[in-house]
């Protein structure tokens, strides 16, 4: 037996849309990495981007448990000193609910150009409508308990 590894010109990618509505984060996000990576599928090539598109929509109705909605704390830097800029997690909720699931997701995907391939194919939206009907996207439906 061979060891199957997919080739670039071999790659079929579809397009899913992902409710986040009611969703818990982490559990969410998880499962998004997987469909962008191409975990789900039996050609999975760890080195090659063989994932879906994923369109995220109701990124705004997210929800989070314990008590990290009072003590969690985005971090970023400006790249000049003294530049750490924290943000609470309610302020994100409030004014960029779209990051608050990138953040998530990016930390779950590898940490190299790779990486970078596969965010580009995350779109992300506050409410319930999307401009990508014309790919006719299926529907996921993410499982409940992550």
């Amino acid at each position: 037996m061979k060891t199957y590894s997919q080739k670039a010109a071999e790659v079929q990618r579809d397009w899913l849309v992902v409710d986040a509505a009611g969703q818990v984060v982490g559990r969410l996000a998880t499962q998004i990495a997987i469909l962008l990576r191409g975990k789900h599928k039996p050609t999975f090539t760890p080195s090659l981007d063989g994932g879906d598109f994923v369109v995220v929509v109701n990124a705004a109705k997210i929800r989070i448990t314990g008590r990290k909605a009072e003590q969690k704390v985005y971090y970023r830097h400006t790249g000049y000193p003294g530049g750490l800029r924290e943000t609470p997690y309610k302020t994100m909720l409030a004014k960029n609910p779209h990051r608050i699931i990138r953040f998530a997701v990016r930390g779950m995907l590898p940490k190299n150009k790779l990486g970078h391939q596969l965010l580009a194919k995350l779109r992300i939206y506050n409410g319930p409508a999307h401009p990508h009907a014309a790919q006719q996207p299926q529907v996921y439906v993410p499982r409940p308990n992550g």
